[in-house]
């Protein structure tokens, strides 16, 4: 069994950055793709950035391309996602996901952490 933590969401003004990180515990970190997915009120879930194993295959949303950055730190189990520029439409809650296979934008995930809340005020 995977267990995930998100944090380092908050509340933040439109045109400033949030660096949200998620921690794993239970199996080893490096053999999960790990992917960010957002939910806004009223929306369904939507895919935002997902990185291979190793760090070395990136994938972002149109939404988010340029203004997005995905990692990971094997050594530190955790992964991260840096937004900047941030946007009102931007709120949402954020949660991170492992999955084996490199298929990123399918939400098929097999685990999930339980969201971090990012708020952008214009």
């Amino acid at each position: 069994q995977v267990h995930l933590v998100e944090f380092g969401g908050g509340s933040v003004q439109a045109g400033g950055s949030l660096r949200l990180s998620c921690r794993a515990s239970g199996r080893t970190f490096s053999d999960y793709v790990l992917g960010w997915f957002r939910q806004a009120p009223g929306e369904e879930r939507e895919f935002v950035a997902a990185i291979s194993r190793t760090g070395t295959s990136t994938y972002y949303a149109d939404s988010v391309k340029g203004r997005v950055t995905i990692s990971r730190d094997n050594a530190k189990n955790t992964g991260y996602l840096q937004i900047y520029s941030l946007k009102p439409e931007d709120t949402a809650i954020y949660y991170c996901a492992f999955r084996t296979d490199w298929d990123p934008t399918n939400s098929n995930y097999n685990y999930w952490g339980q969201g971090t809340q990012v708020a952008v005020s214009s």
